[in-house]
């Protein structure tokens, strides 16, 4: 999978990941950003389910003052904040139809207007995508635009389940550690006992619920080592 992040990160194409929630989706941009040529650039992460539909325009393209009430003063939106970098619109499947149509503008014509101005800005970011809905499905029920999914199904990337790459979970776990550690929050070592029990577990949660059950794990253990006693699941 690295070997295909880092042919798409040099590509220009918009991309869209798809996994279930707490694959690891945002991640894997921030990992396409930071090898792309726009590594050096912002990197802005939309959440699309979180924003709310009445500020979601405000949120993107910013807007003047006076452009409505409680506009006090100019704001810059999260498309311009972006600039040359990467914007990642994570649960785009999440989105109205009539939302939708906003983000297939700025991705064909390349430009905003913020709202209360006469000015078109130009976009030069580039587009990733990410959702957990299966959007050929949500196209079928009229859900979904099909000329949306089409500009953004330009390069597709599937991040299976953990239970699907159990692999990965020792090197994700000694992640964690380091971060931990970094942070100052933690000092341990996963045991054997520990790490043969996580295998085993099915993780419905995928790395998310992982994170936690060894961000618990951490205050729990007594010593240098986190042991299968020390784990506490969902």
């Amino acid at each position: 999978q690295l070997g295909f992040i880092q042919k798409a990160a040099k590509s220009e194409k918009n991309i869209l990941i798809l996994g279930e929630t707490g694959t690891g989706k945002n991640l894997t941009a921030r990992k396409i950003h930071e090898l792309s040529n726009r590594w050096n650039k912002p990197f802005v992460a939309i959440n699309c389910a979180n924003i709310p539909e009445e500020l979601f325009e405000a949120e993107l393209f910013g807007y003047l003052r006076g452009a409505f009430t409680g506009a006090i003063r100019d704001k810059l939106g999260l498309v311009e904040v972006a600039k040359d970098g990467t914007i990642f619109f994570d649960e785009i499947g999440d989105l109205t139809l009539h939302l939708q149509a906003k983000i297939l503008r700025i991705i064909e014509e390349r430009e905003l207007r913020r709202i209360g101005d006469t000015i078109i800005r130009k976009i030069y970011a580039r587009f990733i995508f990410a959702t957990n809905r299966n959007l050929q499905e949500e196209v079928k029920r009229g859900r979904f635009r099909k000329d949306l999914y089409y500009r953004i199904n330009v390069i597709r990337f599937f991040i299976p389940p953990l239970k699907e790459r159990k692999e990965d979970i020792p090197l994700l776990i000694n992640h964690m550690l380091e971060k931990f550690r970094k942070e100052g929050e933690s000092k341990q070592e996963i045991h054997q006992s520990a790490l043969l029990r996580l295998m085993a577990y099915s993780f419905p949660g995928n790395i998310r619920e992982l994170e936690n059950i060894i961000e618990r794990a951490c205050l729990l253990a007594e010593g240098k080592n986190i042991r299968e006693k020390d784990l506490k699941f969902d």
